[in-house]
């Protein structure tokens, strides 16, 4: 890959910026000397490696490896027998604990998609022993811990003891006879021994030896006779101590290069995995996808970021290219955007190759090249005595000579900088040779006959950075298919150039120059405000398909709650239907039970009376609860008349007329065995039918009775009370009775308990209280009725 390209795309400043995410110094420096790879096998392997990294860190919060510094060399002098010092054995047992952490964390996630990042983790190596020795036994860069042997336990147990006995002889000195003679009350250290600080005039009152003088001379520093034997012993014990820490570090050392290849091999894969982890943090911060990658040239990057323009700058950008055409010959207003565009798809296509996501829209691709080739910006170079036109003939002819069908090919302004009709010409043949050679690439243009060769020549396609034509502002969108107005005039218009040197400029305009320029102006103007009017279109659609929408999901949702009701309704009935029939048949037994008895009492016919009243009610709310929903004729003066059946709206029944008061528009109807009074508004007409005396003509054969209130049942069973509590509540319910009253008793409470368990399901009941003082207390229970 041309450096000079990678230099002129800026790859060299994204892997700058991807580098500050490393931890490590090893993984700053892979990163920095990433080269673009050219295999599509291998940079679709650096792509997965990155997704998976992107996965660890945002997914399953995998932390980064562990911060150590570079062992550099430090494994192969251990190997070599040096002993190392404590800061490089430190760094030893970081690199090492690094290793099992990043292991073990990476290790446990359970991804099958995880394979590439584990085959690397998989290789590393880590000695949980070695590190805690290293721990353990040295404290700091500099410190070796007491306890690292036994051996340097003692020594400087001894150390520790042999200088309070020298400090304690010494301070003899300072609080006894010899005190005045001192310049100071304090031991000191001079040369490794204690001394004490004599006035110059008393050193020879003080026996001893002398290690040092003041700059003054007014002190002398004397180590007392009586510790000289003392201080021997000490330096002699820090002899031992130092031979022995010697020791521990040697042996530390000696297992450090026992593993020295290990060690190098975990610097390089943490190095590779810090580095791996820095694309994925890099690629998150903007907010990057995976792109797709092809060998075939084929670019499509979707509202692409370039990644050095500030994010609150930046204006995404679509463009596609090597699929119907391979050049794109990009035209427009001067700041459009056409050179950010140019220099960001070589950009992405080198990012890819280093294994970095994109700032683009999910969905981007780009291809593999072997070789990027690019000429943009300023070439003029004082070094080589080259103008402006030169270094860009100079890069144009290498461009030529290199490129092929793997090449991508990047211009900026071809052709310019010298005489127009030339540079257009020459752009021209340029623009050729290039397509003949098969490679892709964009081209940025100014030459109107350019413009009008990209429509003849198969393999180029015109394409435009858009530009408002009433701002004078461009818009950073590229439009394929159609060449752009440079709108030079326009813009130096807009920027306060003088009107009558903008007017002798139109009138130096040729008019092939007008006329393309005006044809381009129109068009674009004509191409904009048809896609506003196509936008607007659809956006009223979109509105009324998302209406459609909502309305037929509020259809089905109505038809669904008609099969519920419907549904429900149908299991109701079924329900009814089925308690009906059984409480028809359990009162028929009744009555065939009563007529058995060889003696049939009053209280017996009574009951049976009941029961035929209850099964006449049953009948008759059987026949009308199939006609609740039907709509019958208004009730009238004149269809009203005794006998006379109607459908009572309140009550939702069938009823019979007794008698009708026109005056008052009211009829009295009878309701099953229920006489009530009713509003003409209240009735709907169903038919004649037979007289109330004949329809109920078993009713006035017995005589009424006075409705009874209460009901005894203590010294009953269970089972014989709640059949004598059913049988009462339906004679309540018959005599219209709101409130009822069963007297159980007290006893144990069963009974109790029993009917009013048996009371919560009746469905007659509507609701049942204890007494209160004075009413029979717990003994009684009060029932309300339906």
């Amino acid at each position: 890959m041309d450096e000079k390209c990678l230099e002129k795309l800026e790859l060299d400043k994204i892997l700058q910026t991807v580098s500050e995410f490393s931890v490590l110094k090893s993984g700053r420096e892979k990163t920095l000397n990433c080269k673009p790879c050219e295999s599509l096998q291998e940079i679709r392997r650096e792509l997965d490696l990155t997704e998976e990294c992107d996965k660890l860190l945002y997914t399953y919060g995998v932390e980064n490896v562990l911060f150590f510094d570079d062992v550099e060399d430090i494994p192969v002098r251990a190997k070599k027998g040096s002993a190392l010092s404590c800061g490089e054995l430190l760094s030893v047992a970081a690199l090492l604990r690094s290793a099992e952490k990043t292991y073990y964390a990476i290790s446990k996630i359970n991804d099958d998609k995880l394979i590439l990042i584990k085959e690397i983790v998989d290789k590393l190596y880590f000695d949980e022993n070695l590190t805690l020795d290293i721990s353990e036994k040295i404290l700091s860069t500099t410190a070796v811990a007491d306890n690292a042997s036994p051996k340097l336990f003692e020594i400087r147990n001894k150390i520790r003891s042999l200088n309070e006995r020298i400090r304690s002889k010494l301070s003899e000195y300072i609080s006894g006879n010899f005190s005045e003679y001192l310049q100071e009350a304090i031991v000191t250290i001079r040369n490794d021994r204690y001394v004490i600080p004599v006035k110059a005039e008393y050193k020879n009152r003080v026996k001893g030896f002398v290690h040092d003088r003041s700059k003054t001379g007014a002190t002398f520093f004397i180590e007392p006779e009586y510790v000289l034997e003392l201080n021997n012993e000490l330096v002699a014990l820090s002899l031992d101590e130092q031979e022995e820490v010697e020791a521990i570090l040697k042996g530390l050392s000696s297992r450090v290069g026992a593993i020295c290849d290990e060690i190098l091999r975990d610097n390089e894969l943490l190095g590779e995995i810090d580095c791996r982890f820095a694309r994925a943090e890099y690629s998150y911060s903007l907010k990057c996808c995976k792109p797709k990658v092809n060998d075939r040239g084929y670019i499509n990057i979707i509202k692409g970021r370039h990644p050095l323009i500030e994010k609150q700058n930046v204006v995404p950008v679509s463009v596609e290219l090597g699929l119907k055409y391979n050049f794109l010959l990009l035209s427009g207003a001067n700041t459009g955007g056409k050179t950010v565009t140019l220099k960001m798809c070589g950009l992405f296509c080198l990012m890819a190759a280093c294994g970095l996501f994109i700032p683009a829209a999910e969905g981007s691709s780009v291809a593999v090249f072997s070789g990027i080739y690019c000429d943009i910006g300023d070439r003029q170079s004082i070094e080589e005595s080259l103008s402006t036109f030169s270094s860009h003939i100079t890069n144009i002819i290498d461009i030529c000579n290199k490129a092929d069908g793997k090449s991508l090919v990047l211009i900026d302004e071809l052709g310019g900088g010298t005489n127009p009709d030339e540079g257009q010409a020459l752009a021209k043949a340029v623009l050729k040779h290039l397509l003949n050679a098969g490679c892709k690439g964009i081209i940025t243009t100014h030459f109107t006959p350019l413009k009008e060769y990209a429509y003849i020549v198969e393999g180029v396609e015109n394409a435009s950075m858009e530009f408002d034509s009433a701002t004078l502002k461009p818009l950073y969108r590229i439009k394929i298919g159609l060449p752009g107005a440079s709108n030079a005039l326009a813009i130096s218009r807009r920027l306060g150039m003088d009107k009558e040197i903008l007017a002798d400029a139109e009138s130096f305009l040729s008019e092939g120059a007008k006329s393309f320029e005006n044809v381009v102006r129109r068009a674009e103007e004509s191409r904009v405000e048809a896609e506003q009017t196509l936008s607007s279109a659809r956006d009223k659609q979109r509105e009324w398909e998302k209406k459609l929408d909502e309305l037929n999901k509020k259809l089905e949702e109505v038809d669904r709650e008609k099969e519920r009701v419907n549904r429900t309704a149908r299991q109701e009935s079924k329900k009814i239907i089925y308690e009906r029939t059984e409480r028809a048949e359990e009162m028929l037994s009744e009555i065939e039970r009563i007529f058995k008895e060889k003696e049939i009492a009053e209280a017996d016919l009574i009951r049976a009376r009941t029961i035929k009243n209850n099964l006449e009610n049953i009948a008759f709310e059987e026949e009308t609860s199939g006609e609740r929903q039907k709509t019958y004729p208004a009730a009238t003066s004149q269809n009203l008349k005794e006998g006379v059946k109607v459908f009572i709206k309140p009550m939702q029944t069938k009823g019979v007329i007794l008698s009708v008061s026109e005056k008052k528009g009211e009829a009295e109807v009878m309701c099953g065995s229920i006489k009530t009074r009713l509003k003409f508004s209240d009735l709907s007409y169903i038919g004649e039918g037979e007289k109330q005396e004949k329809q109920f003509k078993f009713k006035k054969t017995l005589p009424r009775e006075q409705p009874v209130l209460e009901i005894n049942v203590i010294g009953m069973n269970v089972e014989e009370a709640l059949y004598e509590v059913d049988n009462f509540i339906d004679r309540a319910v018959t005599d219209n009775l709101a409130e009822i009253k069963i007297i159980h008793g007290m006893g144990t409470g069963r009974l109790r308990a029993a009917i009013a368990d048996h009371l919560k399901r009746h469905r007659n009941v509507e609701s049942f209280r204890l007494g209160k003082y004075g009413e029979g207390e717990t003994g009684v229970t009060f029932v309300k009725l339906k």
